[in-house]
């Protein structure tokens, strides 16, 4: 871990006055470049001019700035949460189906599963969490053990958006086409449909920067659970092993130019959130909903650049 204020400085960092400065630096950028994920008609609907910031300490200090209070569409933040999940119910069985390699293609590309028989690259991009989320149906109520987790790590009453929901589901035909390609291959163990249902609610899910920056607070804590301390919501090795995920595939097919430049694992969602993880540090979330090429924050990505710039953390 690389810091440039040394270890005594960092600990006593007043976080506020930093999340302050980026958020009055990044509003006069609102509304300029980038375009909202318009292939999901209700977010296409949301206003771009939007932007938060959060985060969460070890210690659990917080701070935020800016629309950090706002609920959005977190969509493919989630696939950390119904990871996390598997993991702590399956083990290294999860990976029998799923690998763990960066695509180099988009999140919802259907080429390479054609040609690797219908199995996920990795369980970040569009096929890998439709995998996941048949493994959780596969053990009962998914969609209730989501939001009892959800709701468990920010300490506040978490819900589906139904008409994103309703929205993803109307529109989503190349996630049809995914999920029946994994079908036909033997991949999914159940009905196309109930598992399409729980992908499209844990995408649906509408949450804040303050309760995603708590939520994820046991990716900086070696797993331990960030309100109470001693609760495992996974094992040390599962956290570590998440977070490398989330640095090598995290960011669809733009990882390496986000390790390049901000150099923290980060997993970001077509709602425009991005959630980053300082090991044994803090978590951070941004939101701004205008996307890049890549599919993610444009000002997102921007504040998380600033951020590594002023506090010197990086994992490298």
């Amino acid at each position: 871990m690389h810091t440039a204020h040394g270890e005594t400085a960092l600990a006593t960092m007043n976080f506020q006055p930093l999340l302050d400065e980026i958020n009055d630096e990044i509003r006069p950028l609102l509304g300029q470049r980038g375009t909202v994920a318009s292939y999901i008609p209700a977010l296409a609907r949301v206003p771009a001019a939007q932007f938060g910031i959060a985060l969460r300490t070890c210690q659990g200090e917080e701070a935020q700035a800016g629309d950090a209070a706002t609920p959005f569409s977190i969509q493919s933040v989630s696939k950390l949460f119904t990871l996390t999940l598997a993991m702590r119910h399956m083990g290294d069985t999860l990976w029998e189906r799923i690998g763990r390699e960066p695509s180099g293609n988009p999140f919802n590309s259907l080429v390479q599963l054609e040609s690797e028989h219908g199995q996920p690259r990795n369980p970040f991009i569009n096929a890998g969490a439709i995998a996941v989320a048949d493994r959780l149906l596969s053990r009962g109520d998914a969609k209730a053990e989501l939001l009892a987790l959800m709701e468990s790590l920010c300490g506040e009453p978490v819900a589906f958006d139904a008409e994103v929901a309703a929205s993803e589901a109307a529109t989503g035909y190349r996630n049809y086409a995914l999920a029946n390609f994994m079908k036909s291959f033997g991949k999914l163990d159940n009905d196309v449909q109930a598992v399409l249902d729980m992908y499209f609610h844990q995408c649906a899910l509408r949450m804040s920067c303050v309760q995603l920056a708590r939520a994820a607070g046991f990716l900086c804590r070696d797993g331990a659970h960030p309100r109470r301390g001693e609760a495992a919501i996974t094992t040390e090795r599962h956290a570590r092993r998440i977070n490398a995920l989330m640095l090598t595939c995290g960011t669809y097919d733009a990882a390496g130019d986000v390790a390049f430049s901000i150099g923290l694992p980060c997993k970001s969602g077509v709602g425009g959130g991005i959630v980053a993880v300082v090991p044994d540090r803090l978590t951070l979330c941004v939101w701004s909903p205008a996307l890049d090429a890549t599919g993610n924050s444009l000002l997102g990505m921007k504040a998380l650049e600033l951020f590594v710039a002023k506090t010197g953390l990086s994992i490298f």
